[in-house]
This record gives C-alpha cells, structure tokens and sequence, in this order.
C-alpha cells in the first residue's frame, strides 16, 4: 500500500509519519522480514547471478523460497560451529549467491561482520581480532582470487577463531576448515534448528568504516536498524514484488547488502548479481544497456564514477525504458555529470546521502518531487536530520539557521549503537541522541540538504572511505619525514584521489619517488596507496600547532583544476587558478584566464567547462 504512495517532498514525509512507526513495521528483525518477504513470490525468482559480463544471457537463478531455505540452511550449520546471538561470522567474499546465503545465515544465528577482500591480510587480521570472530568464511582457491592466500597466512593470528568456512571448496576438518556446499546440504532448509528470539536492539552486523592500524573502527547496528532502512528504502524507491533491481556493488558494503539486498528481498523483488566483481568488470560497463534491456530492470544503485563510466559507454539499441531511476550517492556528483547523464541515458538520477553509522541512506531526492540538483534531497521518514554549529571541540552550540553551514546530525531508528572500540565512540554523540556525522553542510528554506565539506577528513575514492591515517602512520616511520598529511585530490574518474603532502626533516634528501615507493610497500590497502607525493618546505599549521588540512585540501583543489586547464591550449595565454574557502560552497576555485588575442570569450568558457564538467568543486571563471 504505502510503497505505491507519491513522495514529492517534505509534506509528503510529514503525512506518512502521522501513522505511528510501530504500525508501518511489525518486523522486529531481519530474519522475521526475510521470511516475510520470501513469501510474498515464493516461486518467483529472488536472485540472477552473472558469471561474468559476457555471459549475462546465461544467469544462475534461485528462487525466493530457495534463497530463504539455503539462509536457514546456512544459520543451522553456523548454529552448528558455535555461533550464538553473541558471536561473529566474518566473510571474504566477492558478490556470489553464496554471499547472501552467508550473510543472512550470520545474522539468524549470530552477528555478520563483512569484509572488503582486496585488503592487505594485517589489515583484514586486525578487522577479524578487533570483530572478536568465531567463524571466518572465505573464497577457496579460484583462479584469479587470492583471497584463500591471504586467509592461509592470518588465521593462526586470530585468537577468538574457532572455523574456516571454505565458500567453492572442500572440507578439512582436521585443519578446522569446512566446505561451504557440502555441509550446509546437511541440514533443514524448512526451519531453524535452534530457538532464538532476536530481540530488535540486539546487534546484527559489524562493517568495517576506517580507523588506524591496529585499531579498526567497526560500527555496531541493530537487527532493527537494518529493518527500518530496508522498509524506508523500499518505501523511497516505490518497489515493488517482482520489479528488477541490478547490484553491482560490492557486498561489503552497505550500499548493497540493504539496498540491492535487504529491502527489495523484504518485498519479494529480483536483484541482479552483476558478476563476482561488479561494476568492476569492464564487460559488465560494456554490455551494461544489454543487461537492463534483458532483465527490465527498474532501477540500480551506483557512486559517481559508474556513471562516469556509463556515459561513455554507447547505449546502441538497447531499450532501457523499463529504468525509472538510478540512485546515486557515497560521493558528490558533479552538477554537469548528472546532465550530461540524464541526456545520455534518459533516466532519472537520484542524489542521496547517507552512512554506515545510519544503516545506509538518510536523505534522498524525491523520486515523484522536486530533484534539485547537486543537493542530496530531503531527509527520509521517520529519521530526523538537521545542522547544527559545533565549537573547536565538537560541542553543540545551536542549530543553524536556513542556508548556513554546519555539521549535518542524524537521529532516528537507524542510527547505529555506537563503535566497537570505546575509544571510536568519543566526541561522536551530540546532546538529545543526535550523531554528529562529520560532514559539513547546509539546509535550504524547502528542506533540501546541501553537502559543501567534510569536518572529518576522510578521503572517499569511488564511494570508498580512506581514513587518512592509514598514509600517515607509515609515512612518519619512514626516516627523514618530519611531517606527514594525507587529503583528498579531486578526481575526474574517482571523485577523489589520495595524495600525501610531506615535510621533511632539515637535510633530509629523500625524494617523492623514493617516499611512494615506501608507501606501497607499507600501506595495508592499494586503495589507500597515495597517488602523488608533494613534499613541502612548510607544512601550514594552526596557531596551536596542528596540520592545518583545509589548506593542503584546497592546495590539492587547485593543483587538480590547473593540470585539466592545460586543456586550453592556444586559447589562452596565461591560466591562473587558486583555492579557498566559500560561505556557501564550502571550497571555491577562482580561475583568471588571460585569453589569446584570436580566442572568444565563449570559447574560452565553454572549453573550461568541458574540462573541469566531471569535478565537484564549485568554481568562478574571469576571463580577460
């Protein structure tokens, strides 16, 4: 009923939330929804695995009823190993069927901890010791993956594992390792073989969200937490049992396990699998228009580089006309990326925001309303969302008025119960249950969220959060480095890039090359592994001392901007650029072009924006 209701803005919100949460949802965890959602289509196909790009005329399929009997079968056998309410089940896996038979059937039986299997094994074994696992499930040996690799090397390293699961390979009991297929047969697919009540404030899943070495920051969010958002989400997505939905994000993350996951299994969809690596298949972006075409697909969920990589990408004949939208989020979008994108694909592209520590999505743009673009939307039903001025320390000031910026908080059903690590949770909480989120931004009269910075300093390269510290530490054990700061440097491609800039100590003579090379081989995840390394007479500080990041970020800014207006070429015959603050952009670039004598004006402009059409980053051309 209510997932067919028009949302075209905040009055829309205002009317739903009339009706009391506890009567919209009477799932109180995320087995119970399962269940539920199974058997609205039972026979209907719930999951279409690709293989691989190339062969997405060939799917492996399963239905609803099959989906939930192999999660079932999966709790059983988890039950089986040990695991409890309390106990935690960690995976390494790429996106297979498998995947959510794993971790749906860890949080029946216990608690799931997802993992992203392209990082360094001291990295993955810190994550697994800091999760406290029981259980650690992971790719075999499949040509291509070393996920196995890695496993042989960290298990003897985690105190608390009691087993190995091998997902696509066999037993080994005697080594403590089980084969996934061949034990899971073994027990009931109709019913659980153990009695737990899953209460809705117990803990469901731990994901992974940065931290330092040694010390990974693992969020803690509640079987209702993750109920809530995939109610919400469907409900903001108006899906529907039997509609399409295509995932090609990776299942360690948030983004696809709730909303090409849970929610559209609670409403009895069909989520397609696009290949074991995703939108990291270069045949799944080649033969992408296809794969809508064939399965009808009504919507997919992306960052901004798959669109990026979408636009370039010829549609043909492919009728796409079943797509009623994209949502977009995890990073800016550029304003001219979303036009060009809209014009290209003629689909609707829905900006949102959102985070792990708020079970995925917060804010969204409304599917059947206003989308202003280069905003992230209003705030999604039942949660609240304001900004708010924070002093030095972080402590609440006031709220901010209309226009101003602040840092955006979040309070509601979906915020999660706070990290693993005590020590994370410090200066996160604001007065009244309210989550300062770190991120910098604006409301409007209407309601809508302006996104213009982050307070907290993490690098997002493709959707995906680096915590600057994973650069830093390294870097200060190498000799000779008197001060290291990582940022975030525009990307046409990533949205953002790491760069480190370096101060070294007085007659030092270590190059940038030389620091790189030490950075690839120290750093515990490639995708953190800085692109450039700038070393500095001075870093900038603060009066009391501290890196003063703003300045090396716009630094970044400016050095982004000035290599893509090489572009002009003849046009111009100087091209100055500079970065700074703005009230209401948070960052602006100022561009001074001096244009040649036979250049126009509007030649010069129109070239600018072609150059600079995928960046975020608010900018003023003067042309002389």
């Amino acid at each position: 009923m209510e997932q067919g209701q028009l949302i075209r803005g905040m009055q829309d919100i205002l009317e739903i939330e009339k009706v009391p949460l506890e009567e919209r949802i009477r799932e109180k965890n995320v087995y119970e929804m399962l269940v539920k959602g199974c058997g609205i289509r039972p026979d209907g196909v719930a999951l279409s695995f690709l293989l691989s790009g190339d062969l997405y005329e060939h799917p492996v399929q399963v239905t609803h009823r099959e989906l939930i009997g192999k999660i079932r079968q999966t709790a059983n056998f988890f039950h089986d190993l040990g695991v409890g309410p309390t106990d935690v089940v960690t995976y390494l896996l790429p996106n297979l069927i498998a995947t959510h038979y794993v971790l749906w059937g860890a949080e029946t039986a216990g608690i799931s901890n997802p993992i992203n299997p392209l990082l360094e094994p001291s990295t993955i074994r810190d994550i697994c010791r800091a999760a406290r696992t029981k259980v650690l499930v992971a790719l075999g040996e499949v040509p291509g993956s070393n996920i196995w690799d890695k496993v042989k090397q960290i298990r003897k390293e985690i105190p608390t594992l009691k087993a190995v699961v091998r997902v696509m390979g066999p037993s080994d009991e005697k080594e403590g390792i089980y084969g996934f297929e061949e034990k899971v047969e073994g027990y009931p697919a109709d019913r659980l073989t153990f009695n737990r009540e899953i209460g809705p404030d117990e803990i469901s899943s731990l994901y992974h969200t940065g931290g330092t070495t040694g010390t990974p920051k693992l969020a803690r969010r509640s079987h209702f937490n993750e109920v809530f958002m995939a109610w919400a989400i469907s409900l903001m997505g108006a899906m529907t049992s039997g509609e399409t939905l295509l995932c090609g994000l990776p299942l360690f993350h948030v983004n696809a396990t709730t909303v090409t996951g849970l929610a559209p299994f609670s409403v009895g969809a069909h989520v397609v699998l696009l290949s074991p690596l995703g939108y990291r298949d270069p045949a799944i972006m080649k033969n992408f228009y296809k794969i809508v075409e064939k399965y009808r697909a009504g919507s997919f969920s992306c960052v901004p580089t798959v669109l990026s990589v979408l636009l370039d990408t010829p549609k043909g004949d492919a009728d796409i006309s079943s797509l009623r939208y994209a949502v977009c989020g995890a990073a800016p979008l550029s304003v001219e990326l979303f036009r060009r994108f809209e014009a290209h694909s003629g689909m609707k592209v829905l900006e949102g925001y959102g985070l792990t520590e708020g079970a995925c999505a917060s804010a969204i743009n409304p599917r059947d309303g206003e989308r202003k673009v280069g905003s992230i939307g209003i705030r999604m039903p039942y949660q609240q969302m304001k900004i708010v001025v924070v002093d030095e320390a972080g402590n609440y000031i006031r709220d901010a008025t209309p226009g101003e910026i602040g840092v955006v908080a979040i309070r509601g059903p979906n915020v999660f119960k706070g990290y693993v690590e005590e020590a994370h949770n410090k200066g996160i909480w604001l007065p009244d249950g309210w989550l300062n989120t770190g991120d910098l931004g604006r409301m409007d009269e209407d309601g809508y969220f302006w996104l213009t910075g982050r307070k907290k300093e993490l690098i997002i390269r493709g959707g995906h959060n680096i915590d600057p510290a994973m650069i830093e530490e390294p870097l200060y054990r190498l000799p000779g480095v008197k001060m290291a700061a990582a940022v975030g440097k525009p990307d046409a491609h990533a949205g953002e890039v790491p760069v480190a800039y370096v101060q070294l100590q007085e007659g030092a003579r270590t190059s940038p090359e030389e620091i790189l090379a030490y950075a690839r081989s120290e750093i515990g995840e490639r995708a953190a592994v800085p692109k450039e390394i700038i070393v500095l007479d001075q870093i900038p500080l603060t009066p009391i001392g501290k890196v003063f990041k703003p300045a090396l970020r716009w630094d970044a800014t400016r050095r982004a901007y000035a290599e893509e207006l090489k572009t002009l070429g003849d046009l111009a015959l100087s091209v100055e650029v500079d970065a700074g603050e703005h009230k209401v952009h948070g960052t602006a670039v100022k561009i001074r072009v001096r244009k040649s004598p036979s250049a126009s004006e509007e030649a010069v402009r129109e070239k600018v924006a072609q150059a600079l059409a995928r960046y975020t980053v608010y900018y003023e051309l003067t042309v002389e």
